[in-house]
């Protein structure tokens, strides 16, 4: 594959992203609206309140903005093309269909992981500083925040390949964008039941959880990839 092809595909992708107002929206709004809750249970909490918290996660919450945030993003990658006429000239240079999968890809994961990031380095600052004692100790531990490094990239990969396959049988976008974030609720789901210790986070959990999400990768970028038929987005769904 040819890296400077699929740079071009990443810089094409993030000036779209630049000049959509819904999208800028919706990157800043949604990971927004996952920082409330626990930030809220932050201020509610007490020192009294800190055996409670050693028994739940509440930091892995937040592993819902990796997981929906993509979503939204790659919902657009291609059926917002065919819609504006920008696709035929996109497919008809040499890239290859793996080249253009993966550019967009690319352009829609960096950012997102960018995003998660900084909204957990935000909830860990307001942490430290606005918490009652005791508070930061009992919930910032190192596992948890390890968990999210790692699975931040991960989820946001596996949820943009469900958006990427769902954006080429779409036509219209919103109903892509719909249908991406409601197809990456069961991780969100996931990951909330883990945060409040419905289901109990453990090493063989964590490393299970991990190699799942890495050969579903594989696995997507592949059925993607077969997915991807040039003619048929070209003269659309009903050829």
């Amino acid at each position: 594959m040819s890296r400077r092809r699929i740079r071009a595909i990443v810089r094409k992708e993030l000036q779209t992203y630049r000049r959509s107002r819904s999208i800028v929206a919706g990157m800043i709004v949604l990971p927004l609206v996952f920082l409330v809750q626990p930030v809220v249970s932050v201020f509610n909490a007490s020192t009294a309140t800190t055996v409670w918290m050693h028994h739940h996660h509440e930091l892995l919450y937040m592993l819902a903005v990796p997981s929906l945030v993509p979503a939204m993003l790659a919902a657009y990658a291609i059926v917002s093309e065919r819609q504006q006429g920008t696709l035929e000239p996109v497919l008809g240079t040499p890239i290859s269909r793996e080249e253009l999968l993966l550019g967009k890809l690319l352009a829609v994961v960096a950012p997102s992981i960018a995003i998660a990031y900084l909204v957990y380095g935000v909830f860990l600052v307001i942490v430290e500083l606005f918490a009652s004692p005791g508070v930061p100790s009992a919930l910032i531990r190192g596992s948890d925040v390890l968990a999210q490094v790692i699975f931040t990239p991960l989820l946001a990969s596996w949820s943009s390949w469900l958006a990427i396959a769902i954006s080429t049988r779409a036509t219209d976008i919103r109903v892509a964008q719909q249908i991406s974030v409601l197809a990456s609720l069961p991780t969100v789901a996931v990951t909330t039941l883990i945060a409040i210790n419905v289901i109990h986070a453990s090493l063989r959990l964590a490393l299970a959880f991990g190699i799942g999400l890495l050969v579903a990768n594989r696995v997507a970028w592949r059925g993607v990839s077969a997915l991807f038929d040039r003619e048929r987005l070209i003269t659309g769904p009903g050829s």
